[in-house]
C-alpha cells in the first residue's frame, strides 16, 4: 500500500525521536551521573540537551556514536510506563534528574502548553493533551533509561536506520541565559544508509557553496566592524552582478508600463503610524533623533511612501492603473544572534513596486507579474512552486480589515491562479498583516526551497491613507493596491544565487566574463588587442564586456589556475601563432577546450551568450 508524504515524515520523526532516546541512553550509559533536558525530533534529525561532569569533544561523539550501535544490535524494546504525577515527581528525584522534576511540575502547574513554549518539545510533556493539574504521565523505558515522553516510538531499537552524530553546542535550558547551560548533541537519522549518506554529501557540498566563504573568496561582497553586522559592503565585482539583476528586473517590467521613483530614507514616525506598521513593528524600526522635535525613523518598508506620491494629487479612473517602481534599501533592526551572512541583514534592498488599481484591473495586474516573475527565473533554472498564503481567520486581531474583505481578496487571487492553470498550496496564517499573498519558491541546484518572489493584494493600505480616483460616475472611488518584489531581497537573492552556482556564474553574470592571458611579456600588445576588440562589442544597456589581462610574471598554467579558482568563464590564452594569425585559444572554466578561434568568432559567441542570459559555459 502505498504511504502518504505525511505519513512517511511522521514515521521518520518517530525514528528519529526514538534515536535521540538511543543516544541519552548511550550517554547514561558513558556518564551515569548525566542529567536530561529534553530531546526532540528536529528537521533532518534529533538532539539532546544534556548536563555533563565533561565538556565533550568530537571524539567523544564517536564513543557514543559506538554505544548507540551495540544497544541497538541489542533490540531492547521502547516501553511505555504510565505513573501518577507526583509519584513521577518523586522517581525523578530518586534518580537525580532535576530536569525532569522541574518539566513535571510545570507540567502540573501549567499545563503542557507552558512546557512546548518554554521546551520547545511537543513529546516531553508527558501527555496527549493540555491539562493543567494533569494526574497522570508516561514515560518510555529503553533499557536502563527512563525518560518523560508523550511518545510515540519505534517497538525496538533495531528498527532505528541510519544515523550520526554531527555536533555539540551550548544550550540554556528552558532558553533562559539565567539558567545552567546544557551541552546539546545534534544528530541526523534517516531510514537507510544511502539515504544518510546523501545527506552527508549534501551538508559538505552546502558548505562548498555557502555564499559567505565564496563571497570572501571572489571579492563580491564585505562586512566591517566599524560599520556593524548585518551593513553587507558590495566590492565593485558584487556591484557588477547587483547592477545586472537590477537592469534584469527593469527590463522585464518596463514593457508592462511601470515608472521608476524615488523616496528618502528617512520617515517621519506618523507615516506607519497610519498605515498600521506602527502598532506591529516598531520594535524592529530604527529611530533617528535630530532637531527637529518630530519622531523620525529610518524606512523599514516602501509602500506607505508610495500610497503618498499617489496621493499627491487627485486621479482619474482613466490613469489607472498606476504601476511605481524602485530599487532601494529598507532597514531592520535585526537582533545580532540573527544575522546570517547576506541572508539576514539589516540593510535589505528590494526591488519594490506598487500597483494601484480600479478593482477590475486585479486579474490584469497579477497577471501581468506573473509574467515578469517567469520571465526572471527562467535563466536561472529554478523550478517554481507557488503558495496562496492566507489570514489565520482564528485569530483577526493579527490582521487589518474585515473579514469580508478579506475574503474577497483572497478568493481574487484564488481565480487568478485558476485562470493562469497553475497548481499551487493554500496555507493559513502566512498572509502580510494587510493582505493575502501569492508566494513562489525557488528550488536552487541543491534542491532546496526558497522564497522569493511574491504577489500581495491589499484592500486596506488605501483605506487606511484614504486614497481614491474619480471613477466614470464622477463619485470618488477607493483603489486596489497590489505589493509586488521579484527578487525579494536582493542581498538574500544574492546569496542563494552564489550558492545555486557555487559562485561560478554564467557568463552574462559573471563579473569577469574572460581573462586574456599572455604567454610571455612580448604577447602583452596582442592581448591588450583582443581585451579592446571584445570590448568594442556590442551589449545589452550599453555595457562593455568584462575582459582583464593577467600581467603577472607567472607561468601559463598557474594564470589558468588562477582563472579557475575566481571561476572565470572564459581564458584566453595568446602567444606567438595567435599574434600572428589573428585569433585566440580559448578555454572554458569548465576544462573544455574550444581550440584556436577568430577574435571575430569568439566576439559572436559571446555577445550571444550575454544577450540570451545563456547558462553557459
Amino acid at each position: 500500500m502505498e504511504v502518504s508524504e505525511e505519513q512517511a515524515q511522521y514515521e521518520l520523526d518517530r525514528m528519529r525521536h526514538s534515536t535521540a532516546h538511543l543516544m541519552a541512553a548511550a550517554v547514561q550509559q558513558l556518564w551515569p551521573e548525566a542529567k536530561f533536558g529534553v530531546g526532540p525530533a528536529i528537521k533532518n534529525g534529533f538532539y539532546y540537551d544534556i548536563e555533563l561532569p565533561v565538556a565533550l569533544t568530537t571524539k567523544d561523539l564517536e564513543r557514543i556514536e559506538k554505544k548507540m550501535r551495540e544497544l541497538k544490535n541489542k533490540k531492547l524494546p521502547y516501553q511505555r510506563i504510565e505513573m501518577d504525577i507526583d509519584a513521577a515527581i518523586e522517581d525523578m528525584s530518586k534518580r537525580n534528574q532535576p530536569y525532569k522534576v522541574e518539566l513535571l511540575r510545570l507540567l502540573k502547574e501549567r499545563g503542557s502548553t507552558a512546557v512546548v513554549e518554554e521546551t520547545g518539545d511537543s513529546d516531553a510533556v508527558g501527555v496527549s493533551s493540555d491539562q493543567q493539574g494533569a494526574e497522570k504521565v508516561s514515560f518510555y523505558e529503553t533499557g536502563p533509561f527512563v525518560d518523560l515522553c508523550r511518545g510515540p516510538h519505534v517497538d525496538t531499537t533495531s528498527q532505528i536506520g541510519a544515523f550520526k552524530l554531527m555536533s555539540i553546542a551550548g544550550a540554556y535550558w528552558r532558553g533562559d541565559e539565567k539558567n545552567p547551560q546544557l551541552q546539546r548533541l545534534y544528530g541526523t537519522a534517516f531510514n537507510t544508509k544511502e539515504e544518510l549518506d546523501h545527506y552527508l554529501w549534501f551538508l559538505e557540498e552546502a558548505k562548498k557553496r555557502d555564499h559567505r566563504r565564496l563571497g570572501q573568496e571572489l571579492d563580491l561582497f564585505t562586512f566591517s566592524d566599524l560599520v556593524g553586522a548585518g551593513l553587507p559592503l558590495f566590492t565593485p565585482k558584487g556591484t557588477v552582478i547587483r547592477d545586472l539583476l537590477e537592469e534584469f528586473v527593469q527590463s522585464l517590467e518596463k514593457p508592462h508600463g511601470y515608472q521608476r521613483v524615488r523616496i528618502p530614507h528617512i520617515t517621519k514616525s506618523d507615516l506607519y503610524k497610519v498605515s498600521g506598521h506602527w502598532a506591529k513593528f516598531q520594535e524592529d524600526i530604527f529611530h533617528v533623533s535630530g532637531k527637529s522635535e518630530e519622531d523620525f525613523c529610518i524606512k523599514p518598508m516602501n509602500c506607505p511612501h508610495h500610497t503618498q506620491i499617489y496621493a499627491s494629487r487627485m486621479r482619474s479612473y482613466r490613469e489607472l492603473p498606476i504601476r511605481l517602481s524602485e530599487v532601494t534599501a529598507v532597514y531592520r533592526d535585526e537582533l545580532p544572534g540573527t544575522l546570517q551572512g547576506l541572508s539576514r541583514v539589516r540593510a535589505i534592498t528590494q526591488d519594490d513596486a506598487h500597483v494601484f488599481a480600479r478593482p477590475d484591473q486585479v486579474a490584469e495586474e497579477a497577471m501581468r507579474i506573473f509574467e515578469i516573475v517567469d520571465g526572471f527565473y527562467k535563466p536561472f533554472g529554478m523550478e517554481l512552486s507557488i503558495r496562496l498564503s492566507l489570514w489565520d481567520e482564528k485569530h483577526p486581531e493579527k490582521y487589518l480589515g474585515t473579514p469580508e474583505t478579506w475574503n474577497n481578496a483572497q478568493e481574487q487571487l484564488r481565480q487568478v491562479l485558476r485562470d493562469r492553470n497553475v497548481s499551487w498550496v493554500e496555507e493559513a496564517g502566512e498572509a502580510a498583516f494587510y493582505g493575502p499573498k501569492i508566494d513562489f519558491t525557488a528550488k536552487d541546484a541543491l534542491d532546496r526551497s526558497w522564497q522569493l518572489a511574491t504577489i500581495q493584494l491589499d484592500f486596506n493600505m488605501p483605506e487606511r491613507f484614504n486614497l481614491e480616483y474619480t471613477g466614470p460616475d464622477g463619485h470618488p472611488t477607493r483603489p486596489v493596491m497590489l505589493h509586488r518584489a521579484i527578487l525579494g531581497s536582493v542581498e538574500r537573492f544574492m546569496s542563494v544565487l552564489i550558492e545555486h552556482y557555487a559562485g561560478a556564474f554564467p557568463t552574462w553574470l559573471a563579473p569577469v566574463q574572460a581573462v586574456v592571458v599572455p604567454i610571455a611579456d612580448r604577447h602583452l600588445d596582442y592581448a591588450y588587442e583582443v581585451k579592446k576588440a571584445l570590448q568594442e562589442v556590442s551589449l545589452p544597456n550599453g555595457r562593455t564586456m568584462r575582459v582583464e589581462i593577467d600581467e603577472a610574471r607567472e607561468s601559463m598554467q598557474k594564470k589558468i589556475r588562477n582563472a579557475q579558482m575566481q571561476k572565470i568563464p572564459y581564458m584566453l590564452v595568446v602567444g606567438d601563432k595567435e599574434a600572428e594569425n589573428g585569433t585566440i585559444a580559448v578555454r572554458r572554466r569548465s576544462g573544455g577546450d574550444l581550440g584556436t578561434l577568430p577574435i571575430a568568432a569568439l566576439a559572436e559567441r559571446l555577445q550571444s551568450e550575454i544577450a540570451n542570459r545563456s547558462d553557459l559555459p
